[in-house]
């Protein structure tokens, strides 16, 4: 009976951190994504002389942020 309990205690407290790692790994992939990668790409696309590209995407980014803010307001 002791054993029962310790592992239904068990896998619900693991299964809780396991839901917040997994939080936290989408939050940490967010940010990095948002912060380093996005403007390396676009600064390579620049670079590249891909301006066509790149300024396109940087406008419909620009849109999607400003509507994100408005809409969490």
């Amino acid at each position: 009976m002791l054993t029962l309990i310790f592992t239904c205690l068990m896998v619900w407290i693991f299964g809780k951190l396991i839901w917040i790692a997994f939080k936290m790994t989408w939050g940490i992939t967010k940010v990095l994504f948002n912060l380093i990668f996005l403007p390396i790409i676009l600064i390579a696309l620049v670079i590249g002389g891909l301006v066509s590209v790149a300024l396109p995407v940087l406008i419909i980014i620009g849109i999607i942020m400003l509507i994100c803010e408005i809409a969490g307001k």
